[in-house]
């Protein structure tokens, strides 16, 4: 299949002048002011029970982002969140660090719109001189065209909230437990508690 994708690259672009320019695709953030309602869900829902109201989709609770500023605003607006509380709400920073699983990855106000997977490693949030450090051990950052960028993770700690010894003594487990595993599920398990205390360690000597 990827053999042939520069002759569909190709005929792509050598048909672009025959056809009319596409509307340009808005970004996800840019939201209507008011909250909308899903036409084709309320149109199926009236068909099936048309003297009930129509429940609310999720479409109904979101909430509008600014719009993209024409100008690079100087701070990057924050929000980070697990699923049990929020660490940072729409907090201005400089900049933040998060561990992509395609490597560190900084994101600056006015940085391009990004969908990014994290793998266990080292939030950082800075703000001027002060740098505050999180692990973290998987999950996503949503990095939006108008220098929003919100970062969800399944679990997270202050690094200094991190006990050395636990984790050492968690490492050997896990590394004991690897090389005496005797089918792929328990190699598995095995293999992930080993890369987070790995991660872990690097985090805490790092």
């Amino acid at each position: 299949m990827y053999r042939f994708a520069p002759r569909l690259l190709i005929r792509g672009i050598a048909g672009g002048s025959r056809r009319s320019a596409a509307p340009a695709r808005p970004f996800s953030t840019d939201l209507p002011a008011a909250p909308t309602e899903d036409a084709t869900f309320v149109e199926a829902w009236r068909k099936v029970a048309p003297n009930v109201d129509p429940p609310k989709t999720p479409l109904a609770f979101m909430k509008p982002r600014p719009s993209t500023p024409a100008s690079i605003p100087t701070k990057l607006t924050v929000n980070f969140v697990l699923p049990y509380q929020s660490e940072i709400a729409n907090k201005e920073v400089d900049m933040v660090i998060v561990p992509a699983t395609t490597g560190q990855m900084g994101v600056l106000p006015g940085h391009v719109a990004t969908i990014a997977e994290l793998k266990p490693g080292v939030l950082s949030v800075h703000e001027g001189n002060d740098v505050t450090k999180y692990f973290v051990s998987s999950g996503f950052a949503f990095i939006h065209a108008n220098s929003v960028t919100d970062i969800i993770a399944v679990e997270a700690a202050p690094i200094d909230h991190i006990d050395p010894t636990l984790v050492q003594k968690g490492l050997a487990d896990f590394t004991q437990k690897l090389n005496s595993a005797t089918t792929d599920l328990e190699k598995a398990e095995a293999q992930i508690g080993v890369d987070v205390h790995s991660a872990l360690n690097a985090a805490l000597s790092g």
